[in-house]
């Protein structure tokens, strides 16, 4: 093609959107120029974001992964005999099995059926498994641990749908609302209820247990299991009133999605944000789940209060990172973001490991660098990986491909819960702080070559590059749902199709 016959990104964005409802610029009501389509107005549409952003339920994630924080604790003491590690890492893990499953049954279910059926499917299934584990019996003790695992795999399917469902759902509202802050406002809606739900855990621990006592621990785990089922169940009425998103009522394919095309079209950055994750949740997720077990262990003739009260400061050093990746990643970029606070894995977990009996026989010490380097897990790969993997991908693949990095990540948590133990054992407690490091160094380099330089633009560019790809590649169907539905190649010319295949 003649340097005469290409045209500008802008030329071609402003023509593929000819007649096609739902596009950028495209005024489908001229006395509401701001309304999506005939049937859905600018203020319902506006208010169904607002409802979506608002709707920040994975705080129950947060609360659920810490909850077993101060529960391992709990349990050791009331059935040392029963709750051995391997009991420990079947029900430490079995919240994680769930979340796996449920991040790629959900992300494909929120890409094929939408948004709000998949956001309403998670947060029953969390309520009914956190019932089921407070509830917890048997005939035997082990046979109420298994009873608890079960559970604990059910709040897990639905804590980890909450990311594809409910992070892509909050991306595309934030990308209408308000646009030029969207990574912000995602990360504020996002990670920092997740990350509160560490201290938040804590916080329910000191008190039921002042509450109850230390001889009614049985009382004490069943209640801070029972209150994780009240924490969706304060969306869930905005849940209800949530519209589809606008992006994905005219990007969805709910029939033939050309997945040989998605990965040829997104392999590298699917490579990125799923090895990224991995390594990320290698380090935070037993990091997390033990760090009660690990400050117990420095902490001299610590009680069990005593030992909460050191984890709620360990929570709260954790959590400025996630306000400072918040405001770093319009500043200085997403990846660079990322990068800095897989850097804080290296420099942190070299100190404490290298100097780990010194710092150790510090407590305060101890803590203070323990938190920083959790913080800047969340500074960096925390804040930015959802934020990454929601703007990375096409509306029509968006929760299938958020869902496979969460996953991966999961796996990752999972490999490093039951690796945790070996290398203490093994190798010494230092040498869990020196592998974060080793992961961080693996982080940085995994996010250097491999992760997209996202710069916050309109996701409806991404949606009709992809769409364009997908046309010049002989893919034919229906794009969208709803108001928004038309013929993928609907506004797209044949020339602009073959600049979007020699684009690749």
């Amino acid at each position: 093609m003649s340097d005469s016959e290409r045209i500008s990104d802008e030329e071609f964005m402003a023509s593929s959107h000819e007649k096609v409802a739902g596009a950028p610029g495209v005024v489908a009501v001229p006395e509401d120029p701001e309304a999506p389509s005939k049937l859905v107005s600018s203020a319902k549409q506006r208010m169904s974001d607002l409802f979506t952003i608002v709707s920040f339920a994975l705080i129950s994630d947060g609360y659920q992964n810490n909850l077993m924080t101060m529960t391992n604790v709990v349990l050791r003491k009331e059935y040392a005999a029963q709750y051995t590690s391997a009991v420990s890492t079947q029900v430490s893990n079995a919240l994680l099995v769930g979340e796996i499953i449920g991040q790629i049954v959900i992300g494909l279910t929120c890409d094929y059926l939408g948004r709000k059926v998949a956001i309403v499917t998670t947060t029953a299934m969390i309520v009914i498994g956190g019932i089921l584990a407070t509830a917890s019996n048997g005939t035997t003790i082990l046979g109420m641990f298994w009873m608890m695992t079960i559970s604990r795999g059910i709040v897990g399917f639905g804590t980890g749908g909450e990311y594809p469902a409910s992070s892509t759902s909050a991306s595309e509202a934030a990308n209408e609302y308000t646009l030029k802050q969207r990574g912000p406002v995602f990360i504020l809606v996002t990670n920092l209820p997740l990350s509160f739900g560490g201290p938040l855990a804590v916080i329910v621990f000191l008190i039921v247990i002042s509450a109850a006592g230390q001889t009614r621990l049985s009382t004490v785990w069943r209640v801070c299991f029972g209150i994780g089922c009240l924490l969706p169940l304060t969306v869930f009425y905005f849940r209800l009133r949530m519209l589809n998103s606008k992006l994905y009522r005219r990007g969805a394919i709910k029939r033939r999605v050309p997945y040989f095309l998605v990965l040829k079209y997104y392999w590298k950055s699917l490579i990125g944000t799923c090895g990224a994750w991995f390594l990320y949740d290698f380090v935070t997720f037993p990091n997390g789940v033990f760090s009660g077990v690990i400050i117990s262990s420095v902490v001299p003739n610590g009680s069990i209060v005593n030992t909460a009260e050191w984890q709620l400061l360990l929570g709260s050093i954790a959590l400025p990172g996630v306000l400072i990746g918040a405001w770093l990643c319009n500043r200085i970029g997403r990846k660079n973001t990322m990068m800095l606070g897989f850097s804080g894995y290296l420099v942190f977990g070299l100190i404490i490991g290298c100097a780990y009996n010194q710092i150790t026989s510090i407590v305060p010490l101890f803590v203070v660098f323990y938190g920083l380097m959790l913080s800047s897990g969340n500074l960096g790969p925390g804040d930015m990986l959802g934020l990454l993997s929601s703007e990375s991908y096409a509306t029509a693949v968006r929760g299938t491909c958020y869902g496979i990095s969460a996953a991966l990540g999961k796996t990752g948590a999972a490999v490093g819960t039951e690796a945790f133990t070996p290398i203490q054992n093994n190798l010494g407690k230092r040498w869990t702080f020196i592998v974060a490091a080793i992961c961080g160094v693996a982080g940085i380099l995994v996010t250097k070559f491999f992760v997209k330089d996202v710069k916050g633009d309109d996701l409806a560019n991404e949606d009709e590059a992809f769409r364009a790809y997908l046309v010049a590649h002989g893919w034919e169907g229906e794009m969208g749902e709803d108001d928004l539905k038309a013929l993928a190649d609907a506004g797209i010319p044949p020339a602009h199709a073959l600049i979007a295949e020699e684009k690749q």
